[in-house]
Formats: C-alpha cells, sequence, structure tokens
C-alpha cells in the first residue's frame, strides 16, 4: 500500500466498526482474537468462514485478518496468534482454511509458508482506493 494511504488512516475512525465487531462476535463461525504484551494490545487475527465464492462451504475457513505491531516482530506473538486462530477455526469445525495477502508482501508470504499455507493459484484485484492491490490468496488443511 502506499505510504501516503497509510499516513492518511484515521483509526478513531474505524472505532465503532470494531466495538460492533467484538461486541456481535458469533463463535460459532468466527471472531476476533487479541494478543497482549502486558497491558499493551500488540495484535488481533480474525476469523470467519470463507468470503469466495469459489470455496465457500461449511468446510472453508478465512483468516481474514492478522496484524502486530512492527515492534513486536520476531517476538513469536505471529506464531502464536496464528496457531490460535487456526485453531479456533478447527474447533469451529472448519477442515480448510485461506487468507488472501498482497503479492508485494514477501515477508508476510515468508510467514505464511512457515505456517503451512501455500499459494492455491486464485488472484484478485482490487482497485477501489484508488490504486491497484493484487493479492494472492494462500491455502492449507486444518487438524
Amino acid at each position: 500500500m502506499p505510504q501516503e494511504y497509510l499516513d492518511a488512516l484515521e483509526p478513531a475512525q474505524r472505532l465503532p466498526t470494531w466495538v460492533r465487531s467484538l461486541e456481535d462476535a458469533d463463535w460459532s463461525r468466527g471472531g476476533t482474537l487479541v494478543v497482549a504484551d502486558g497491558d499493551r494490545l500488540v495484535g488481533f487475527a480474525h476469523v470467519r468462514e470463507s468470503r469466495d465464492a469459489d470455496v465457500a462451504s461449511a468446510q472453508v475457513g478465512e483468516v481474514w485478518a492478522i496484524y502486530l505491531a512492527p515492534d513486536v516482530w520476531g517476538n513469536g506473538y505471529g506464531r502464536r496468534l496464528m496457531a490460535a486462530a487456526l485453531g479456533q477455526l478447527a474447533e469451529i469445525g472448519y477442515a480448510q482454511v485461506t487468507l488472501w495477502v498482497l503479492d508485494t508482501n514477501s515477508r508476510a508470504r515468508r510467514f505464511y509458508e512457515a505456517a503451512g499455507f501455500w499459494p492455491d493459484g486464485a488472484v484478485k484485484h482490487d482497485d477501489s482506493r484508488g490504486f491497484r492491490l493484487r493479492e494472492v490468496r494462500y491455502r492449507r488443511s486444518l487438524p
């Protein structure tokens, strides 16, 4: 994403959406997990049923988002958060999980591959923000 786009984001504008999402969580289909370092929230993962028409079924879940504060990268939080997200999806009953990642995000792609994901060949383009984003879909089986 262009840095100027990221710099212009206003987190306070997203607060009502997050509050509603956390209050209305239906863990029979998915939800949001968080990770803290002491009393500081340092990351979250949102899991749900797949949104993709070509794989949508009761058997395919999705890691819709997983983010960590950059200053805690490399400390194991991401691995633990992903393990918790995959465990939650398996507990719900999904047999497989997908996620989408920017094709240029090599760090995230390495992280997902280390977690057992592989690119499944699906690609999508998003022009909704005034610039083109190309995403690739990753997939893996759940235990």
